[in-house]
């Protein structure tokens, strides 16, 4: 995991002074401001405070011109600065915002700072462009988009300007891991309002965890899982290296892994998902029973003796609650694919279960239990972002870690062996 730093006022500053400097960059969101009064809580996943604070700037030079240190000019004058509130469409934001005067009639407003004192509706149309051109990565098209959108010619966004914006767009939103060995990655959802996010958090051969990718839209829609597995890709995470695979059982999740990734890597059903199935079929008194008996089973090194336990089970059930006896049998081979490796229990643990994945998603819902109002998956997605960031700085490794030696080595004699395969094959 990357190390993390505090970032000061003065890194801010430095910041804000940059995106200043680059003020074509950020033009159409001052239009966008001050003749709009939309939030922009959008902007904030983006580029974060300074780039508020620097649009204020912008907007404040529009009125008193660029800064002249030692000069008097016109009758509208810079007057230092002060800490002010701004109104986001989901929270409230502390920034330092430049302040103005007549010199005779006193304080000047800021246009930008008095749009964004007034709660608004969500910049939709600017955060489509950004999502847009973050999620396909065409970032050369995110800035003409931009401009077009609120009436400036793209000719005046020069391809300097475009090309920067470009480049600190990709920083921000794109994490690279072709420098890493995932050996696991764990797929699962989580619900916000009524839309979904689909995660996906990877395991290195250290044990450390990795927050991979997100898309928005659950784990049984195909295009949403596509999208999700081929972004790991472009990431970096390339098929030809077998990997472990741990979901929840979706057909559409295991159709996807198989055409990104190959039908040869190993998948695990999540077992608690597959207790929480069966027992949705089952009267509450035969609860206990089944929860025991499919925890007995998961417990045998045997993989085929675990199974052949599971099945004598569905038997049982066959008659009287066949439903049950049909949720047992789906996917029985993929929920002992661990045993079958000969796994030591502890790292079994960890690899049977989405919990990791899980953990994660309950630090999202304590980050995020004070939303009522999910507007649109747009914001479902964006909070789930940045939630899943600031979940991530505190990611541990994970149990077992000290035997994933065995799960690598399993996993690379079966890459070699795929490798061995193909060669021949092709001669």
């Amino acid at each position: 995991m990357a190390e993390y730093q505090i970032a000061t006022a003065a890194d801010r500053r430095k910041l804000s002074e940059f995106l200043i400097r680059e003020g074509q960059f950020l033009l159409p969101m001052v239009k966008l401001i001050e003749q709009s009064e939309l939030a922009i809580d959008q902007m904030i996943d983006v580029l974060g405070r300074a780039s508020i604070e620097a649009v204020l700037e912008l907007s404040a030079q529009e009125k008193a011109g660029a800064k002249s240190p030692g000069k008097r000019s016109g009758e509208v004058r810079w007057h230092g600065r002060q800490e002010g509130v701004v109104h986001l469409a989901e929270r409230k934001l502390r920034v330092s915002r430049p302040r103005l005067r007549h010199q005779s009639e006193g304080e000047v407003n800021i246009p930008a700072y008095e749009a964004l004192r007034t709660e608004g509706k969500l910049a939709t149309r600017m955060m489509d462009i950004l999502l847009y051109g973050v999620s396909t990565r065409r970032y050369e098209k995110v800035l003409p988009a931009m401009a077009e959108s609120v009436g400036i010619s793209k000719s005046a966004v020069s391809r300097a300007n475009i090309e920067a914006g470009g480049k600190l767009l990709k920083e921000l939103a794109e994490k690279r891991f072709d420098e890493l060995d995932i050996l696991v990655i764990y797929i699962d959802g989580i619900r916000l309002g009524s839309h979904h996010v689909l995660g996906a958090v990877g395991v290195d051969s250290a044990g450390n965890k990795h927050v991979l990718g997100l898309r928005e839209g659950s784990s049984e829609n195909a295009t949403t899982v596509g999208e999700l597995l081929s972004d790991l890709v472009s990431k970096g995470i390339k098929p030809g290296r077998r990997r472990l695979f741990v979901i929840d059982g979706a057909k559409a999740l295991r159709c996807g892994i198989d055409q990104v990734y190959g039908k040869e890597n190993p998948v695990q059903r999540c077992r608690i998902h597959k207790i929480r199935n069966v027992c949705d079929h089952l009267p509450k008194e035969q609860h206990a029973n089944a929860k025991a008996t499919l925890r007995a089973a998961w417990k045998l090194e045997d993989a085929s003796e675990g199974m052949r336990q599971v099945e004598q089970l569905a038997k049982w059930y066959e008659k009287k609650y066949p439903s049950a006896a049909a949720s047992l049998r789906e996917g029985l081979a993929e929920m002992f694919t661990i045993n079958a490796m000969g796994l030591p229990p502890k790292l079994m643990r960890c690899l049977g279960t989405t919990n990791l994945i899980d953990s994660t998603h309950w630090g999202v819902r304590q980050r995020t239990n004070r939303v009522t109002n999910w507007q649109d998956g747009s914001m479902a997605l964006r909070w789930a972002s940045a939630a899943f960031e600031a979940t991530a700085r505190s990611f541990r490794k994970i149990m077992g870690c000290q035997q994933l030696w065995m799960l690598k080595a399993h996993l690379d004699e079966a890459t070699d062996q795929q490798g061995v395969a193909a060669k021949k094959k092709a001669g």
